[in-house]
């Protein structure tokens, strides 16, 4: 007998509770005596038959009894659980879907495993692999930490027992290694930064310098400007000052001459300093005559005051010159003296005071002092202040409100201006030269010795040379040596000859400037020289090989050293056979010894002629011949001694010869043919003092 599924068990006693439950209302009569008992789920082997809704379990001791039969199914009664199971299993197989084609493949296609293979290349993680970046240990290995590093407090002890305290010999090692590639990656970073800065260095220095030219041109242009102004207004409050002078400064000369040439003017200078050193008694002895001194204003008749009270002392006269002030008294001639002219003025000028307008202070005293009586009594005075012992003297003028005082106070400050700006200008050509020669001298200390040139650079600093049809100054000469030293340094040879020679070619093309020919040339050869040793250097280094030995001649023969190029190849090839040499052993067989004492020597002269044949001019072959020439005279040397025991003519003799001889036949493939050379001896001593002989080049 078939059993329903637990399932469908289920859903039949809750079908069954629910029915019975929807017969149960609150609102039907009294409390109920017989009220409905749930059980709990029992297994069912038969369907359980509906009886006004109540069932009743099948008598279970009767069915253990009895023996079990195939009984037929009986059908299901029909109701909503009867319709739930049949919908339930009413489910229908084998229906195709509408698209399936039966053509297709039923097996998909196989996806690429090369991805999967190559995931899986190396060992697995419990056979030594690496799980995910993980140590040995199963934790991550220490990692350098930049941050760290930076950190001002930092400390090496501390952070290495923090990152390295459980770390493994191969981690120590690996952290050891990303420790040298972050100090090179740090130390390339901090040259890189080094050129840049020194490159920047250079380019705001020479913007410096530019701006520092043009602010002093723009200081003189102000300078010039405040002087016009001031001197336009002096001319619009008094009269010319040069017709102010006096009947007795008259040169006789007419307006025309006086404006018409640099001449004339020095020629009025020149007249009025001799007109005021015969007004003026004395006054040579205070302005001795000079290059372009001349008389600015004659102020005319002044009075001189007391210090305290300001009563007046006695009458003066005020001269104001270019660069001095000259107080002169009026003093009464004396008639009877003998060889006194009576038609002449009855006073005379004697010079009283002079001082420079630059230890001097004048003051316009209007404003100051006692005006009681209705006008000030110093409207009219001023006050000069100064001088070695810082003396004060106040004179006013003869005539009230006369506007000689304003004319002379602006008259001193112009010329006070002009003269502070011609002593600056002298100052700043003379910080100029001093500044060329300490910036030339510092920048090369070897400029010391050439006194002739270290003396003209003051007068070449602003000298100016064509380039490529441009105007340079010697500053641009300055910016290619600064090139060309980096160009050194970094040894960037090829970039280094061509400045060089540019350099070269522009010195002697300044035919006409021997002093800039002789500053760039100095220049260019010091530091050709320097370039020189690096490169010949090179050369000394890797003279076995055929195209550096030929890239490093070229370049030295461009330079000019092409006779320490020859010298120093030619050396290190004699180094290369005396090594070579010197590895031969001897170990009893003399035959044996010779020969290959033999190969080696004629092996490099002729690998050496060949090498410089293709490396260096035709005209020095000459050298290399002669060179060759010494090294078989220094082979004959040695033979000489190995042989020393043997006989000569004799059978071992002439068969190390003959051996030699053979060896030195190589030289023909090069056009040298020393094989008579061979064996000679030319009066070279094979003995030592005392008959003792010299045997494998030992005593």
């Amino acid at each position: 007998m078939s059993r329903l599924p637990q399932s469908i068990i289920w859903c039949t006693s809750t079908t069954i509770m629910s029915e019975e439950r929807s017969k149960i209302s609150l609102r039907s009569g009294g409390k109920r005596k017989n009220r409905p008992t749930i059980s709990a789920p029992r297994q069912i082997s038969a369907p359980i038959p509906q009886d006004n809704g109540m069932s009743q379990p099948p008598p279970e001791a009767t069915m253990a009894d009895e023996p079990r039969m195939m009984r037929p199914r009986p059908p299901p009664p029909g109701g909503k659980t009867s319709d739930l199971v049949k919908k339930r299993y009413s489910t229908r197989f084998g229906n195709m879907p509408t698209d399936f084609d039966p053509s297709s493949n039923p097996m998909p296609a196989l996806p690429d495993l090369e991805k999967y293979m190559q995931a899986q290349v190396g060992p697995p993680p419990s056979r030594g692999g690496d799980a995910g970046g993980l140590g040995s240990m199963g934790r991550e290995p220490p990692r350098v930490d930049i941050r760290a590093l930076r950190d001002p407090n930092f400390a090496p002890e501390q952070y290495v027992a923090e990152v390295l305290g459980e770390a493994t010999e191969d981690e120590i090692r690996d952290y050891e290694d990303a420790l040298k590639q972050l100090k090179a990656r740090a130390a390339a970073d901090l040259q890189q930064n080094v050129y840049q800065n020194r490159t920047q260095f250079i380019k705001i220095s020479k913007e410096a310098e530019k701006l520092k030219g043009e602010m002093r041109t723009l200081r003189n242009l102000m300078l010039e400007l405040k002087t016009n102004t001031t001197a336009l207004r002096a001319s619009s409050n008094s009269a010319d000052s040069s017709g102010s002078l006096g009947p007795e400064f008259s040169t006789g000369l007419s307006k025309r001459d006086r404006r018409s040439s640099i001449t004339d003017r020095t020629a009025l200078w020149s007249a009025q300093m001799q007109a005021l050193y015969k007004s003026v008694e004395g006054s040579q002895k205070f302005l001795p005559n000079s290059q372009g001194r001349h008389v600015v204003q004659n102020a005319g008749p002044w009075i001189e005051l007391d210090n305290a009270t300001y009563k007046s002392r006695r009458s003066m006269q005020i001269f104001l010159l270019n660069d001095h002030l000259l107080i002169a008294s009026r003093k009464k001639r004396k008639i009877d003296a003998p060889g006194a002219d009576a038609r002449g003025p009855m006073t005379k000028l004697v010079a009283d005071r002079c001082w420079h307008l630059l230890d001097v202070e004048v003051v316009d005293m209007a404003g100051t002092g006692d005006s009681s009586n209705g006008r000030n009594k110093l409207a009219d005075a001023i006050m000069v202040r100064g001088g070695g012992q810082n003396e004060s003297f106040i004179y006013r003028t003869e005539k009230p409100e006369d506007p000689e005082k304003t004319t002379l106070i602006l008259n001193i400050r112009k010329t006070v201006e002009e003269l502070r700006r011609n002593l600056q200008s002298e100052r700043d050509a003379t910080n100029k030269a001093k500044e060329t020669i300490n910036y030339f001298a510092s920048r090369d200390p070897g400029l010391l010795q050439k006194t002739e040139l270290l003396e003209t650079l003051s007068d070449i600093k602003d000298m100016l040379i064509e380039v490529d049809g441009k105007q340079q100054n010697l500053r641009w000469v300055e910016s290619q040596m600064d090139e060309l030293d980096i160009n050194i340094a970094l040894q960037q040879i090829e970039p280094a000859v061509a400045r060089i020679e540019m350099l070269k070619n522009l010195a002697s093309g300044l035919k006409n400037n021997m002093i800039a020919q002789d500053f760039i040339s100095f220049k260019v050869d010091e530091r050709c020289a320097r370039l020189a040793t690096l490169v010949v250097r090179e050369l000394v280094n890797s003279h076995n090989d055929q195209k550096k030995t030929k890239r490093n001649v070229t370049w030295l023969v461009r330079l000019g050293f092409e006779d320490r190029a020859r010298e120093a190849y030619l050396e290190a090839r004699s180094e290369v056979i005396q090594k070579r040499s010197r590895q031969c052993i001897f170990q009893g067989d003399l035959h044996l010894y010779i020969w290959e004492i033999s190969f080696v020597y004629f092996m490099v002269i002729r690998n050496t002629v060949i090498c410089f044949q293709s490396c260096f001019p035709p005209p020095m072959m000459s050298a290399c011949v002669k060179w060759a020439k010494e090294e078989v005279d220094a082979f004959n040397v040695i033979l000489a001694r190995q042989l020393s025991s043997a006989e000569e003519g004799g059978e071992v003799w002439t068969e190390c010869v003959n051996r030699a001889k053979e060896h030195a036949g190589m030289l023909s493939d090069v056009g040298l043919d020393f094989r008579n050379l061979v064996g000679r001896n030319d009066g070279t001593s094979t003995t030592v003092p005392g008959g003792a002989s010299v045997g494998l080049g030992l005593s």
